[in-house]
């Protein structure tokens, strides 16, 4: 059985950015019904989440679609959480190096992140990811993950209307915008360095 990832900050960390509420709800109803459903629809977990896009041809074909897309719906927001946290962070090391080494400075690639961001039309997220060490700024709609594309994701954005609503209502720009106040590479940058 999969279990429901733990939130690795309190519900109101994220103020005055991302209100108390709408964490609450998004994990607790969003987070959590694409884990129930993922357990309702895999009778057992033999493999890990984050395997699971990789092994979809396992699965029956008529519950694929509903599995990749649960499936992706609890990587997502997993991520999403882990790219997050009271007092940001900035990429580190590696990372950081990467980072420099492809989009100039850290500025630059905040920068163009954002805009990317404000190109998704429709619900999704925006991505950054990593493949053979080099890094792309990606958007992809629903609760498609990059792990389908062969792809290693390393911080999020969840630009779905529950992630802002309730705070920005349709001011999506604002809420991309504030985001990287509490944006945090400390996961990302883990990640990065396992793979290296």
């Amino acid at each position: 059985m999969y279990k429901l990832m733990k939130l690795p900050y309190s519900y109101g960390a994220l103020k005055p950015d991302i209100s108390e509420k709408t964490v609450y709800i998004h994990y607790n109803k969003h987070h959590k019904k694409y884990n129930d459903n993922l357990n309702k629809l895999v009778e057992n977990d033999i493999y890990p989440v984050e395997l699971i896009p990789s092994n979809i041809d396992k699965f029956p074909l008529d519950k694929r679609g509903k599995i990749l897309y649960n499936a992706g719906g609890v990587l997502n927001h997993n991520l999403y959480w882990n790219s997050m946290s009271e007092k940001g962070a900035k990429p580190k090391e590696k990372l950081l190096k990467k980072v420099n080494d492809m989009y100039d400075n850290y500025e630059n690639f905040k920068r163009i992140f954002i805009n990317k961001a404000k190109m998704l039309t429709g619900s999704g997220y925006t991505f950054l990811v990593t493949n053979n060490g080099d890094l792309t700024i990606m958007n992809l709609p629903n609760q498609e993950t990059p792990l389908s594309y062969g792809l290693t994701p390393l911080f999020t954005i969840d630009l779905w209307e529950h992630a802002y609503y309730l705070d920005y209502q349709n001011n999506k720009d604002l809420y991309i915008e504030n985001f990287f106040k509490k944006a945090d590479f400390t996961y990302a940058s883990q990640i990065y360095e396992s793979l290296s």
